[in-house]
């Protein structure tokens, strides 16, 4: 790689960095390139991303990103999983860990929070976003359909009465 191709490749991971909540690091060795398809094509649906990148040149990327304190865990054949949501990056990263024993997670970052492996997988625990955004219109839909069904009652009470009434021939 020429000098002015390794300041692009650190310039353009700088932006990335300064885009993304979540950096996840991990270690991969000896991935098939079909086994790195899926985990790239997993990444792309949780709408994250998963890069192979050179140790000096993300060290290089990192110097004045809020993801500093990760620098330290790029030794080795590394790669990072990237992405906006807070959750979705490590998810995807720890479910494949977990069924891929070539890929190891060795820490991450969210935001200027650095995390340790039991991090990492601690996060991806966590419900994601958009979960968590349809737990809260749930429970906030929740109440005013019960307001709605109190309100009802009465007059489903009445008109069950009338019916009755109507029914017997208004002898009562």
């Amino acid at each position: 790689m020429y000098r002015a191709e390794k300041e692009q490749v650190v310039s353009e991971l700088a932006q990335v960095l300064e885009e993304n909540e979540l950096v996840v690091v991990t270690r991969q060795s000896g991935l098939t390139v079909g086994e790195m398809t899926d985990l790239r094509r997993r990444m792309r649906e949780a709408d994250a991303r998963y890069k192979v990148i050179k140790n000096r040149l993300a060290r290089r990327a990192l110097d004045d990103s809020r993801f500093a304190g990760i620098a330290s865990l790029f030794a080795g054949p590394t790669a990072i999983a990237y992405s906006k949501d807070p959750v979705a990056a490590a998810r995807v990263a720890v479910d494949f860990a977990k069924s891929n024993e070539k890929l190891e997670i060795a820490g991450g970052a969210l935001g200027e929070l650095t995390l340790d492996v039991d991090g990492v997988k601690a996060l991806a625990s966590l419900p994601s976003l958009d979960e968590l955004r349809a737990k809260i219109v749930g429970m906030v839909q929740t109440p005013a359909t019960r307001v709605a069904g109190v309100l009802q009652a009465p007059a489903g009470q009445l008109a069950r009465v009338m019916s009755a009434y109507g029914a017997s021939g208004g002898d009562a």
